[in-house]
Parts: structure tokens; C-alpha cells; sequence
């Protein structure tokens, strides 16, 4: 299983961001996926959740309404499209396979200057 992201970067306060996560390894149709996100000092947080055909979508409601997951399961990639985005949203974002403590991939830097 391999789970790589990216699209991080650093913008400002109101800015957006599209994060990318490149799958393989597995039947990716098969699995929900996940965004989840760590801020330095502090645990990991769940961020959306999406189930294996992208018909349904959760989120936490730190993010609802102004964060959006997709995936196209054609490319075998998931996507998380943050708008809005605020000081706090500025963390290490991981995408994870299947559930909270699934694997995961390396991350990509997300950094909201205010």
C-alpha cells in the first residue's frame, strides 16, 4: 500500500488550498478513505471521510462547509478541496486508507499565515 500527498503549501488567511492523495497497492474503489490532519503539540484530527464509490461524504464540524473530499476512482486518487481557510486548519494533512488507524501516507504541509 503506498498513499502519497500532496498540494500543501502556504497561503493566507481566506485562501484555498486542494490537497492530493495518489493511491496504490490495493483496489482502491474498494475502500473509504480518509483525511486527517496533525498540528504541531497536538493529536491527530479527523477531517472528512468518504465512502468507497464517493456517494457519501462526512466531515468534522471544525471543516463542514468549507472543506470538500472527492475522489476519482479512475485515477486511484482522493482529493480534499479546502477553502476558507483559517490559522487553525494549518497542520500535517495525512490521507489513510479505510479507518482512523488505517495506513497512511507521509503527509503534506499545510501552513494559513493570518
Amino acid at each position: 500500500v503506498q498513499l502519497v500527498e500532496s498540494g500543501g503549501g502556504m497561503v493566507h488567511s481566506g485562501g484555498s488550498l486542494r490537497l492530493s492523495c495518489a493511491a496504490s497497492g490495493f483496489t482502491f474503489n474498494t475502500e473509504a478513505m480518509l483525511w486527517v490532519r496533525q498540528a504541531p503539540g497536538k493529536g491527530p484530527e479527523w477531517v472528512s471521510t468518504i465512502n468507497p464509490r464517493g456517494s457519501s461524504t462526512y466531515y468534522a464540524d471544525s471543516v463542514k462547509g468549507r472543506f470538500t473530499i472527492s475522489r476519482d476512482n479512475t485515477k486511484n486518487t482522493l482529493y480534499l478541496q479546502m477553502n476558507s481557510l483559517k490559522p487553525e486548519d494549518a497542520a500535517l494533512y495525512y490521507c489513510v486508507k479505510g479507518t482512523r488507524n488505517g495506513v497512511r501516507g507521509q503527509g503534506t504541509q499545510v501552513t494559513v499565515s493570518s
